[in-house]
């Protein structure tokens, strides 16, 4: 079967597609950005990049940067369409169903000719935010509802998106609830685990910006000082108003705070190693990659649960902690002390979900989702 993949160049969207290497079908990627360079990682797969601009003349970066009108006037001129350019490259592949990931990102660009090729077979991967989010503005839930009945086939990484999904016209097969970035190589993992006595860091994810709340989580854990003594607190991945938040706090005067930005995935793993308690809080999202991957670091974690969707798989008191109100300093704070008081009890219930968790384990799954499309074979119209 020829699928073709349209997305971002992330992350998540590596990891997903490496599940279907050396699984017989023929995937191509349509950089829906048409910036990326050639990606060394998707090797095995045949990817249409670098396609967006007529002539790539040298200062483009400085003029952007410098003089932003001008530089949009020349974009008009110098980028070539999505719309058309995916077209091309649709007619030139002949796949048997095309895959975009993240709604506005992939599905909108695309969406006048997928409804073109009205026979063309599509599935969706629903990530984070994607229907959760902006199903509250009037804008992007135009979109929404535009594209849904038009989508074949979709993948979510939690239930919760399957229900909104039907609600705004989804009528085709759902392929099942799977982790945005595919499963997790746990015996890769189990090197940068240290044993559970060393373990003093309670490890936050310091995201704020549209949908991250983890200043609510700051301001809980100045409230601890004495309680959270004897643990190192480090937040990761913090953007700007994050990092200026902590310089304004008392935090900053803590001999045991740490604050950092950006970090490469591995650097985050190795410090989950290290880590007894993860604290990640947002007032959307789907279930985030991060928390995943802490449940596999046999760190506890504390998250937020918009929509109900983190109770999927955290059960509150046992294997996690939920937050109810992102924005609830009180509730945050009380949850830090329970995970304090229990966590050395309940690391064996972390074990029962990774088992569910791992890369092979949840490739076949995958691949047998799309295996079910296999008879699908669609001829694209003029």
């Amino acid at each position: 079967m020829k699928i073709l993949m349209v997305s971002i160049p992330s992350l998540h969207f590596f990891r997903w597609t490496s599940q279907l290497q050396d699984s017989g079908h023929e995937v191509y990627w349509f950089d829906i950005t048409g910036m990326s360079a050639r990606v060394e990682r998707l090797n095995w797969v045949t990817q249409k990049t670098n396609w967006k601009l007529k002539w790539n003349y040298p200062g483009r970066i400085f003029l952007k940067s410098k003089f932003p009108e001008i530089n949009y006037k020349i974009q008009k001129i110098n980028e070539r369409e999505t719309a058309k350019v995916f077209e091309e490259y649709l007619n030139e592949i002949k796949p048997d169903v095309v895959h975009s990931f993240a709604l506005y990102l992939s599905c909108t660009p695309i969406i006048s000719i997928m409804e073109k090729y009205s026979t063309q077979k599509w599935i969706y991967s629903s990530w984070g935010s994607d229907m959760f989010y902006f199903q509250n503005d009037s804008k992007y839930l135009k979109d929404i509802k535009w594209v849904l009945p038009r989508v074949n086939y979709l993948f979510t990484d939690c239930k919760r998106d399957y229900v909104i999904a039907k609600k705004y016209g989804f009528a085709g097969d759902f392929l099942g609830v799977f982790p945005g970035g595919g499963g997790f190589d746990l015996a890769h993992m189990e090197q940068f685990k240290f044993p559970e006595k060393q373990r003093k860091i309670i490890l936050i994810k310091g995201f704020q910006g549209r949908s991250g709340r983890a200043i609510s989580v700051l301001k809980a854990v100045e409230l601890l000082e004495k309680e959270l003594s004897n643990y190192t607190i480090v937040v990761f991945g913090s953007d700007n108003e994050t990092l200026d938040y902590s310089k304004r706090s008392k935090l900053k005067d803590w001999l045991n705070f740490q604050i950092k930005g950006k970090m490469t995935h591995n650097e985050v793993i190795q410090l989950m190693g290290q880590s007894k308690i993860y604290i990640g809080n947002s007032n959307s999202d789907g279930i985030p990659n991060t928390l995943l991957e802490a449940i596999c670091m046999d760190v506890y974690p504390i998250q937020s649960n918009p929509g109900g969707a983190t109770a999927e798989i955290i059960n509150h008191g046992v294997n996690g902690l939920l937050i109810e109100n992102c924005e609830d300093v009180s509730e945050i704070k009380s949850n830090i002390l329970d995970a304090i008081a229990c966590v050395p009890k309940i690391n064996q219930d972390l074990k029962k979900l990774q088992k569910e968790l791992e890369f092979e384990y949840l490739k076949g799954k995958v691949q047998d989702s799309y295996n079910s499309l296999s008879d699908a074979s669609i001829e694209i119209k003029d």
